[in-house]
């Protein structure tokens, strides 16, 4: 009745495959936490306006979603 359909993503990947994905998710969260720390922490040694932080917190944030969202459509091609 149903038939099951094939995924792409039930297909194993290889180990260079997976160790690439991880380290694309190491990244994302690193420039998510950076970006989070820049505008949070007042006391970070950068000699920046508080716009001025505002403004690369923001950047650095939307950088590493940019990189998710790039890093996720490339594992289903895969």
């Amino acid at each position: 009745m149903f038939s099951p359909k094939k995924s792409q993503n039930n297909i194993q990947k290889s180990p260079q495959q997976r160790f690439l994905f991880v380290l694309g998710i190491v990244f994302f969260l690193m420039y998510f936490i950076l970006g989070m720390m820049i505008i949070f922490w007042k006391e970070l040694p950068i000699a920046l306006s508080w716009n001025g932080r505002l403004i690369m917190g923001i950047l650095l944030i939307a950088y590493s979603f940019f990189r998710f969202v790039r890093l996720l459509q490339n594992n289903r091609e895969s």
